[in-house]
């Protein structure tokens, strides 16, 4: 089990359900009428995460020296995607409000943070010897 946990594609996954099921328990419980559906903006954020990644392992593999700049230039890419995916909103007549907003960027932040996790424990993973 641990082995799977260690994945980080499975990570993201399970990280994301239990995730997306808080967010939906506390958007029913405060009955939020969002702009963007909770569906849209998970799936932005669990396709970004997995880019993100997915790049970064490929980065370390060919460079170990340099997973920490992929890491950070695919988050700036994340940010231009984000931007884009709120574009829309904010063109429309019908403003998304402040809520709205949270609602898409307190998920934005998690997932941050938990990308910034799995790359510190990729880069600091210690190698061991075959046996």
């Amino acid at each position: 089990m641990k082995k799977k946990l260690q994945n980080p594609y499975v990570s993201i996954f399970l990280f994301s359900a239990v995730i997306l099921l808080i967010h939906y328990s506390i958007d029913l419980v405060f009955k939020v009428v969002t702009y963007y559906s909770l569906f849209s903006i998970y799936v932005f954020h669990i396709i970004s995460a997995l880019a993100v990644a997915a790049i970064v392992q490929l980065v370390y593999k060919k460079s170990q020296d340099h997973a920490g700049f992929a890491f950070m230039g695919t988050s700036l890419l994340k940010m231009l995607a984000a931007i884009l995916f709120l574009l829309p909103g904010f063109l429309s007549d019908d403003k998304p409000s402040f809520t709205n907003i949270l609602n898409f960027f307190i998920p934005y932040f998690v997932f941050l943070i938990f990308e910034a996790i799995q790359v510190i424990k990729l880069i600091n993973q210690k190698e061991t010897p075959a046996n």
